[in-house]
């Protein structure tokens, strides 16, 4: 399978760029449509929807679905990892901008890299990345720095920021036990399934208990939602899999920090949401740390 993935072309460039586009609005639909429809129910829905469309990919393409492969363990465990991601994208929204939650979700490959350095000799981090982390981590410093100079609203974004980040590692969690278990070996759509399943449950039931499942549908709250579940959700992350399997995987991981970028942007034009200078500084501060950690070797080889 290594042997057939070939380098980043016109092609797979032309469509990295449309998905980047696409999961750069993620967090801007999440958070427009929050006045009419509250994350935590829009996460809830769009993942049961989500779960119907890739049962139906599952039936066309005959793929199966079994439970006695060694996946239910790791696969239930990789749900509620999913599940609690998205709680706390949802109750960070409640608190920070769709702008700073793009950037604090996407640390998730720090996380990654430090846990799997730990737990596969095969992933040990080289120079360059130790020093990719301690540009992100100053970066993550910096984007915090400007909520500590006043008033309650900056605090409030500051406690969003917190929920961001640990979201970025409940995502890296995730990324983990896929690597080191039996998942590794699973179809994507079933392991995306069991992501999709376990998170339509939990949040539901999260959303009914803390009074956050009455919504109010107008065109808005219905267009997040069904765009979220159709095109990012399932279209997307199945695209991602799709080029996963045909070019190289650290193009494709460095050109996938694209989407934070588009995030902020979004934010700022359909959102009117506002960067400091810190926030601005802690963003190209995070994004160049990342972009190192996801080189898997130097250019220049020994």
């Amino acid at each position: 399978m290594s042997g057939s993935r070939k380098p980043l072309d016109g092609a797979g460039m032309a469509v990295m760029l449309l998905l980047c586009i696409v999961l750069g609005l993620h967090q801007v639909a999440l958070k427009g449509a929050a006045p009419y429809i509250a994350p935590m129910l829009q996460i809830a829905l769009r993942s049961g929807i989500s779960a119907l469309l890739i049962g139906l990919v599952i039936l066309w393409r005959r793929e199966g679905f079994s439970l006695r492969d060694g996946t239910l363990r790791p696969g239930l465990l990789l749900g509620i990892l999913f599940s609690l991601e998205f709680f706390l994208v949802a109750q960070g929204l409640r608190y920070t901008t769709a702008a700073h939650m793009s950037v604090f979700l996407y640390t998730a490959p720090l996380f990654t890299a430090l846990a799997l350095h730990r737990l596969l000799p095969a992933e040990r981090l080289q120079r360059h990345q130790w020093i990719g982390i301690v540009l992100a981590f100053c970066g993550i410093v910096a984007a915090f720095a400007g909520g500590f100079f006043t008033t309650d609203v900056n605090l409030r974004i500051l406690r969003g920021d917190l929920l961001g980040i640990l979201a970025g590692a409940a995502w890296a969690a995730t990324t983990v036990v896929v690597r080191c278990s039996k998942m590794a070996e699973a179809p994507a759509t079933k392991t995306l399934l069991y992501q999709l399943v376990t998170a339509f449950a939990l949040l539901l039931g999260v959303a009914l208990l803390t009074g956050q499942a009455r919504p109010t549908m107008v065109p808005l709250a219905w267009g997040s939602v069904l765009f979220q579940a159709t095109v990012i959700t399932f279209a997307a992350y199945l695209a991602w899999f799709s080029l996963l399997r045909r070019y190289n995987a650290s193009q494709l991981s460095a050109f996938m920090f694209l989407s934070p970028l588009f995030g902020v942007s979004f934010g700022v034009l359909l959102l009117h949401e506002t960067i400091d200078f810190f926030f601005a500084l802690g963003t190209l501060l995070v994004l160049s740390g990342i972009t190192l950690v996801g080189r898997a070797r130097p250019l220049s080889r020994r």
